[in-house]
């Protein structure tokens, strides 16, 4: 486990995540923001890698939080202090610039994320040891520079491999995409041109949803038409196999229109390669291959800890509600962000925080290891059921749900009842509108008194970067209106001369 700062390097380094050039965010700025930090107004709605890295900085320097990091540091141990079933201690080993230190603390969060061990089961790839050409994990890849005149195949279609394929198609010769089920593709662009993700996670639409759960035909016939209301996947060969299952879906603008004029074609799952060609499933053979994009995912693991610690078993850890070891004596141990939400990551791993904080200070209880392990099987029964057991999937969770069970431990989830009485207007917003993390600060421990103002006036910092010329309104409203005068008219003296007619 590394602590990392830096921008986006060139080099992959061993044990720290890797991105690409162009990485954009898939989730919008309004819904990815600390709690009591809204993003500067004119910030892009969707930022590039080097704008989030700003505002990760602006927020450090506003509270002052840098003299509290150590920076460049490996964590080599964490052990149990030798008193710890009283103390609750750990023994930490650190080492930097080549020197090494030890150290008692009294909690700690591991915080390594699960983006870091690529996945790359060569072995389901039969005749990978003849293949001539260059093959590598997604990880690896930074621009699409000396990619010029390939024929390139990407294995996978996740948000990865279709962001790499839609980059390699500008400079590639041919670009082909093989996927083993398919899946949902979503542009960031939702409604009347706003986010996505204020469209689609409001409290409303995830109640509806929660509803339709039990029954799973209705849930597939819904999920399968606001899916395919931008393009229908079928005619794409891009329709997922299990159209029921709540899926993460792939975030990508172009993807569609890069497969419409054959930059990219898409490809049945790879059965077989040969020295220069690849078989799939369907029969079809593509040759002359050069290169080949494993993008494929990743696996994780906890090298610093004891492996009684956390066990990682299939891809999974066996944690209470994705945060906390069951059977530790004291509850000074906590994994944040080892979890995939339907929504954006920053929320979700703010709230685990607040509540890991709350625990280690004894101001919040678990409950018994008994209850703990129930909580956990019952939790992946329910995974399962909504999302499947792919190995993409072994983290993903709802996003609106555990966002407020996490609020309900810590007594900062909003009373939408009485807020209706007391304040109506916040209260349709918070319902009706994108729950996003001001929601979570409205009330307990942590309360912000911006909160309320954010909320109502986050519409305006969607826009106000997009507005980047006057417009004159009246006028338009004027010819329009007059238009919609004159269509009444038009539709009016039809009518009549219909009915003259007659």
């Amino acid at each position: 486990m590394q602590v990392n700062t830096s921008h986006r390097k060139e080099n992959v380094e061993d044990g720290r995540a890797s991105i690409y050039q162009s990485v954009i965010s898939n989730t919008s700025k309004e819904m990815s923001c600390f709690s009591d930090f809204p993003m500067p107004e004119d910030f892009p709605n969707f930022l590039h890698n080097s704008k989030l890295l700003e505002y990760f900085r602006i927020f450090a320097r506003k509270f002052d939080l840098l003299k509290y990091i150590q920076f460049q540091t490996t964590v080599l141990s964490v052990r149990k202090h030798p008193d710890f079933s009283s103390s609750g201690q750990w023994e930490v080993v650190t080492e930097s610039n080549g020197k090494k230190q030890s150290a008692v603390f009294d909690a700690v969060m591991v915080c390594s994320g699960h983006h870091i061990l690529p996945h790359i089961p060569l072995d389901s790839f039969p005749g990978i040891e003849k293949f001539k050409g260059q093959y590598f994990h997604s990880r690896q890849y930074k621009h699409p520079e000396g990619f010029e005149g390939k024929r390139i195949l990407v294995i996978g279609l996740g948000n990865s491999a279709s962001d790499i394929a839609v980059e390699l198609s500008k400079k590639a010769a041919q670009v082909f995409i093989s996927t083993r089920h398919g899946s949902w593709v979503m542009s960031r662009i939702s409604e009347d041109g706003y986010p996505w993700d204020m469209v689609l996670h409001t409290r409303f639409i995830s109640m509806l949803r929660n509803v339709l759960s039990r029954f799973k035909i209705i849930r597939k016939w819904m999920m399968e038409q606001q899916m395919n209301r931008w393009f229908n996947h079928a005619n794409y060969g891009l329709q997922p196999q299990n159209k029921h299952l709540m899926k993460e879906p792939v975030i990508n603008d172009d993807l569609p229109s890069r497969i419409l004029y054959g930059a990219i074609k898409v490809k049945s799952r790879v059965i077989e390669l040969t020295e220069t060609s690849a078989i799939f499933e369907d029969g079809t053979v593509e040759e002359d291959i050069d290169v080949i994009v494993f993008a494929t995912g990743y696996t994780f693991s906890f090298p610093f800890l004891e492996e009684s610690l956390v066990k990682v078993k299939d891809n999974t850890v066996s944690l209470y509600k994705y945060m906390f070891p069951p059977h530790l004596e004291k509850s000074t141990l906590a994994c944040i962000g080892f979890i995939q939400p339907l929504g954006s990551i920053f929320p979700t791993v703010e709230l685990q925080a607040r509540w890991a904080t709350r625990v280690f200070k004894g101001l919040c209880t678990l409950p018994s290891e008994k209850t703990m392990m129930a909580d956990t099987i019952k939790r992946n029964e329910k995974r399962i059921d909504l999302f499947g057991k792919s190995q993409s999937q072994t983290l993903q969770t709802d996003y609106i749900d555990y966002l407020d069970e996490l609020a309900s431990e810590i007594g900062a989830k909003p009373d939408l009842l009485s807020l209706l009485l007391k304040d109506p207007k916040l209260a349709m917003k918070l319902y009706f509108g994108p729950c996003n993390s001001y929601q979570y600060r409205l009330t307990g421990p942590g309360q912000w008194k911006g909160a309320r103002s954010a909320i109502i006036t986050q519409k305006k910092r969607i826009l106000k970067p997009l507005k980047t010329q006057a417009l004159t309104t009246s006028s338009n409203f004027l010819v329009s209106f007059l238009l919609k005068i004159l269509g009444l008219l038009a539709i009016s003296m039809a009518f009549f001369f219909q009915l003259q007619w007659f």
